[in-house]
């Protein structure tokens, strides 16, 4: 998988946690969900971006597993 795959994987898994969140009630348990996933999303987002500005291969590789556990922890 190259950096594009990978790149526009990232983007269209962002945007079906958004078509979730559209999908949700506004009821105060699905609001809370929707928020924490939103965190969540912003937070691996950030990472993602992070380290393909990497310096070394070792440092993406770094970045790229805290993105892995966030996007498991979005998951779950």
């Amino acid at each position: 998988m190259d950096s594009y795959d990978l790149k526009s994987k990232t983007k269209l898994f962002a945007i079906d946690i958004i078509k979730f969140i559209k999908m949700l009630s506004n009821n105060y348990m699905e609001m809370t969900i929707a928020k924490q996933l939103l965190d969540q999303l912003r937070s691996w987002q950030q990472i993602y971006r992070a380290a393909c500005r990497s310096r070394s291969k070792s440092e993406f590789f770094a970045k790229l597993s805290i993105v892995v556990e966030e996007t498991d922890e979005t998951m779950f």
